[in-house]
């Protein structure tokens, strides 16, 4: 069965509280049910994690190498800053997609760069808690073509 790690960076745990006017008022737990209904629905395995940490993050990528078929990260405001994130997902040579609620291009200029885009084949962004499941499907697609 194919099997999905969905990680979530720094700061998501905070989502329906934090700036819901940019994020959205879905709460973590609820993309995680976005998720969970999804993967049950389309037959596959979806593994869902949030960490503040980077070492943590960097650790759950490397365990992931011959766990799971492909990885969809939100790494946060990791995105702009984590080299080390970047090479631990080129490290581990699966499929990533780059996931961010808000449209990263659109908004300040600090966040229009992005470590992870340079080893991920695609990234979704701009579309909330609706992004996860597109994100979901996308890595599905791409892991059957």
């Amino acid at each position: 069965m194919t099997s999905i790690l969905i990680l979530n960076g720094p700061n998501l745990n905070l989502l329906g509280t934090r700036q819901p006017d940019v994020y959205g008022k879905e709460t973590l737990s609820d993309i995680e049910k976005l998720c969970k209904n999804k993967a049950l629905k389309i037959s596959i395995d979806v593994d869902f994690r949030q960490s503040n940490h980077e070492g943590i993050l960097i650790d759950w990528i490397h365990a992931s190498k011959d766990a799971f078929d492909g990885l969809i990260i939100n790494a946060g405001a990791y995105t702009h800053t984590s080299i080390a994130i970047m090479d631990a997902i080129a490290s581990v040579e699966i499929p990533t997609i780059e996931l961010h609620l808000s449209d990263i291009k659109k908004r300040e200029t600090f966040r229009h760069v992005s470590y992870i885009e340079f080893v991920a084949f695609d990234a979704i962004m701009g579309h909330g808690a609706a992004g996860y499941p597109m994100a979901i499907d996308r890595m599905v697609d791409h892991l059957n073509a």
